[in-house]
């Protein structure tokens, strides 16, 4: 129940003496105990301006006094998203922004470099097969629906890992999940050419294990961002690691030929492979889970992580008590998490569709996406520290994310020529790399200790629409009679999806702990259904000074 609250306006005062004056307000909590003949006088409306509100969680800003419990206390600070107070003077150990040198040689840079190496073994582990699967289908003598199963034999494994994955991730970290998957998956990529020799089975079981494994990269990117970065460069992070995901797809496409030419089918096997296990020794030798347990990290990086927003994961070492299993029903009962799965479906949507296996489609576009990704990120990042929330900074990058492709393939329906398709299709996949700002970044900030389950839950979406995708474009074309009217379609999903999101995603935390939560993370609908039903409950107070109507709403 609302406590009954009188409110001062949020104007300046007139100077005015009184017997026992206040101590300055403390950004930290309320201020001590009023005197009684301040708060007398304060009750007795002895200021003009003065109003009566039976709700004091939206009552105007200013010092309120709760009554009959003689306290007064000072407005709440409202803290924008990087972490600096709005309305209060900054703490002499808020440390200061650093410049680009100290941030490029920092070390929660070189985890995140790792991050990037990490994500590039995994994409070049994972094409490497689209382009071994010909040579490998004329030796073995396999048809080319079976070639498609053995490349599909990736996705088994990939649609069942990301929800498990990302609960491992919560519980037990990034760092030490991330080590297990490199080494599975690179195990899996080196033993690849002894499976393919030995049997069928052999072979499929090696992809499955791979797709298993390299279902917890993503989740374990985010999970080790959002312990290691503050809010105002989180964005720039991801933006690193997945321009190695970008490039490892470049990497593998343009690698594995020369090596195949070089070494024989299996030489991109074995050499992505060993370098997977040399990856995860330098990983566990010079990474820790979090910066406080960090060896090399100076004082002035820790404490520059630690006083931006960072406190509830520093220290956060402790063996789990909590049971591993995850709020599945109400994780999905809140519609910020909808946007994102909605956002990652369309995201993965055309990221898998057969364009990319057009013969103008090279490693170009894969590049142009890494750069544009990281210039994404730093682009969100300034508009945090420049004071643009957080909510309002995902959805400008997930709009430009979304609405550019969706206008980039409307102009690649107009193409007359591979070289104008080609820079249409660049254009669309690298203005999609904004994505990443905006809903891969914003998994972090709904829920930092469900990051993984989260991702995963919008990785396996992601991997349904996948599928969808690539089979619904051959049906819809058969039915349409042209591939433009795939690319038309794919627009117009684009743009719902970027309307979904914009108006469902917050930047803010939701409480997915509790089961009475906040009701600005209700659907509409229900917000105004309690809101009615609050309003025929309670009657508003009487008075001329009365602002009960105008407080609620």
């Amino acid at each position: 129940m609302a406590s009954s609250a009188i409110s001062l306006p949020h104007r300046p005062f007139q100077t005015r003496k009184f017997p026992s004056p206040l101590p300055a307000p403390s950004p930290a909590g309320p201020h001590p105990q009023a005197s009684p003949r301040f708060a007398a006088s304060l009750k007795q409306n002895r200021f003009a301006g003065v109003s009566l509100s039976s709700s004091s969680s939206r009552s105007p800003p200013g010092i309120r006094l709760l009554r009959g419990s003689g306290e007064l206390r000072a407005p709440p600070t409202r803290v924008s998203s990087n972490g600096a107070r709005f309305g209060s003077l900054p703490e002499e150990s808020d440390s200061q922004a650093p410049s680009f040198v100290e941030f490029i040689t920092s070390e929660r840079v070189k985890v995140a470099a790792m991050l990037a190496l990490a994500l590039a073994l995994c994409n070049a582990d994972r094409v490497v097969m689209s382009v071994a699967i010909v040579p490998l289908s004329l030796s073995h003598g396999w048809s080319k629906s079976f070639a498609g199963i053995v490349q599909s034999s990736f996705l088994w494994g990939y649609m069942v890992s990301p929800i498990a994955g990302g609960t491992l991730v919560d519980y037990y970290g990034g760092k030490v999940v991330m080590a297990w998957g490199v080494a599975l998956w690179s195990l899996a990529t080196f033993l690849t050419p002894w499976a393919a020799e030995t049997s069928v089975w052999a072979l499929l079981a090696m992809r499955a294990l791979l797709g298993i494994a390299e279902g917890v990269a993503l989740p374990c990117m985010n999970n080790m961002v959002a312990r290691w970065f503050p809010p105002t460069e989180r964005a720039r992070a991801v933006g690193i690691a997945m321009a190695g995901f970008q490039l490892g797809s470049a990497i593998g496409l343009t690698l594995s030929p020369i090596l195949m030419s070089q070494s024989g089918i299996f030489g991109p096997f074995v050499i992505f492979g060993l370098s997977g296990f040399l990856w995860v020794l330098v990983w566990v030798s010079a990474t820790s889970s979090t910066p406080d347990r960090n060896n090399q990290i100076s004082k002035y990086e820790l404490d520059y992580i630690s006083n931006n927003g960072q406190k509830s994961f520093v220290g956060d070492n402790k063996p789990k008590t909590a049971k591993v299993i995850p709020p599945f029903r109400r994780l999905l009962s809140k519609l910020p998490t909808w946007s994102l799965i909605v956002a990652n479906a369309m995201h993965s949507w055309v990221y898998h569709v057969d364009l990319r296996h057009a013969a103008w489609f090279s490693a170009v576009p894969w590049s142009v996406m890494a750069i544009m990704g990281y210039l994404g990120g730093l682009c969100s990042d300034m508009l945090i520290r420049s004071g643009t929330t957080i909510t309002l900074t995902r959805k400008i990058m997930q709009s430009v994310g979304f609405i550019g492709p969706a206008i980039a393939l409307v102009g690649l329906t107009t193409a007359r020529s591979p070289l104008i398709a080609s820079a249409w299709l660049t254009i669309a996949v690298g203005l999609k790399s904004f994505s990443h700002s905006g809903f891969l970044v914003n998994l972090q900030e709904i829920a930092p200790q469900y990051t993984g389950v989260l991702h995963g839950l919008s990785n396996t979406a992601g991997s349904f629409a996948a599928i969808l995708g690539t089979v619904g474009a051959g049906f819809f074309v058969e039915l349409v009679g042209s591939f433009q009217g795939f690319l038309l379609l794919t627009s117009l999903l684009y743009f719902l999806a970027a309307l979904f999101y914009v108006r469902f995603s917050t930047g803010e935390r939701v409480n997915f702990d509790e089961p009475g939560e906040s009701k600005n993370q209700w659907s509409p609908f229900a917000f105004l259904v309690l809101e009615v039903y609050e309003g025929s409950m309670r009657r508003p107070k009487e008075g001329p000074h009365s602002l009960h109507a105008i407080n609620r709403f």
